[in-house]
């Protein structure tokens, strides 16, 4: 499939990607040669194939879930550049 330079102008536009007119040939270029890649992928047989997450077999470190007391709000808003009545005060952001 070939890209031609009004649609490599229609995409950047969606896209909001400023182009200037003399660089569409090339993103236009490159468009087809990603899609050209795309095509060759498709013809990879992959029925028997199963999904994967990651490319090693692995699993996540798991943490004990428990109910805990917290008890930590102090320590916690020791941090904090400005903290009013047990909060984090934030500027206003809406006017």
């Amino acid at each position: 499939m070939d890209i031609d330079t009004d649609t490599a102008r229609r995409v950047a536009k969606l896209a909001r990607i400023k182009v200037e007119e003399d660089e569409l040939p090339a993103l236009a270029q490159g468009f087809t040669a990603i899609l050209g890649f795309i095509e060759q992928l498709n013809e990879v047989d992959v029925t028997d194939v199963e999904p994967m997450t990651s490319v090693t077999p692995m699993r996540l470190k798991r943490r004990k879930d428990g109910v805990t007391d917290g008890g930590y709000q102090a320590s916690i808003l020791k941090n904090a550049p400005d903290a009013r009545e047990g909060f984090f005060a934030v500027p206003k952001v809406v006017e």
